[in-house]
């Protein structure tokens, strides 16, 4: 699933993002450090809701349907970025459901980039008029597509990055709904030759429960069709559902790709947290707690906290891998 962030949900829930966002910023400043700390403090001030793209980007043309709609997360989108012999593989950013790439990355993004990664993030599955304000400014959100449509969609946008960058391969890291989408993508769109490392922070492999409420779901038909017609992407992401079925009739994994998933035991969006683990070869299944015991994040916290943010550039450059700290 994703970010729970929409225009019209409870102001309660809204606070709480905001506080957990608050607190995430921090951790990625301190995370990126340097130069891209202040690169970082500058392109927030100087976020706006329409992103400018630079002269060698893509033509509006050549972006996805949702094209820019939201600015770009600080150090993504820059497309005269070219990869160097350290990180061949540029990595691509997916976020969740109800959610968009300036608000998800924010503390990612700045990270790779101050570690010589060319990063780039878009936005998926947009639905006009539903917007949300988790990072304090109003923009759109995004993931409420059909999943199988949204799939396709980051498949364009991996040969945009492919071709502006001269890559064979890019590396993927998502989020939730957008950890997931990516095995879409490599085992019916012809991704498995584009794509070196798929990166899941709490993605929703196989479906979710919502903590049981899904199963609630045939008591209260009006309510599920309400939910249903704003994010056809929260009914692909239930358990048992036919793009699930559909992604059952083949093996979790592609040959030649490596996997790894971030998981957490308080995550209380996809449920249960184990089903988020794949099966196959070239996989690690890695649970945040076992690395730090004390942290709390849970779903959405999972995509900002020091440790899991620590174990992606792990899982990005293996042969440089350090030791993870709790945090």
């Amino acid at each position: 699933m994703g970010t729970p962030l929409l225009r019209f949900s409870a102001r309660p829930v809204r606070r709480g993002v905001l506080r957990t966002l608050g607190a995430a910023l921090l951790a990625g400043a301190l995370l990126a450090g340097g130069p891209a700390g202040a690169a970082y403090a500058t392109d927030v001030a100087d976020a706006t809701p329409t992103a400018s793209a630079p002269s060698s980007a893509p033509s509006a043309a050549q972006l996805p349907p949702d094209g820019d709609q939201v600015a770009s997360p600080p150090g993504a989108n820059d497309w005269s970025c070219r990869p160097t012999a350290a990180h061949p593989e540029p990595v691509v950013l997916v976020h969740g459901t109800f959610a968009n790439r300036y608000e998800n990355w924010l503390a990612l993004a700045p990270l790779l980039k101050s570690k010589g990664y060319c990063v780039f993030a878009l936005d998926y599955g947009m639905v006009p008029g539903i917007t949300s304000s988790g990072s304090g400014l109003l923009l759109p959100i995004g993931g409420l597509g059909p999943a199988d449509e949204s799939a396709a969609q980051l498949g364009r946008f991996v040969d945009l990055v492919r071709a502006a960058t001269g890559a064979a391969k890019v590396d993927i890291v998502g989020h939730s709904q957008g950890g997931m989408l990516p095995n879409y993508y490599l085992k019916f769109l012809g991704g498995a030759a584009k794509v070196g490392k798929v990166i899941g922070l709490a993605p929703s492999n196989h479906g979710t429960t919502l903590d049981g409420i899904t199963n609630l779901v045939p008591y209260f038909p009006g309510v599920a069709d309400l939910i249903y017609t704003a994010c056809k992407a929260c009914r692909d992401q239930v358990v048992d559902s036919a793009f699930n079925r559909r992604m059952a009739t083949l093996p979790d994994t592609v040959p030649g790709v490596r996997y790894t998933v971030i998981s957490t035991v308080y995550d209380e969006v996809v449920t249960p947290y184990r089903t988020q683990f794949l099966s196959g070869p070239n996989v690690d299944n890695v649970v945040l707690q076992d690395h730090c015991p004390v942290t709390l994040a849970e779903h959405v916290a999972i995509a900002f906290a020091p440790t899991a943010l620590h174990l992606v550039t792990n899982a990005l450059d293996p042969a440089h891998a350090t030791p993870v700290f709790c945090g």
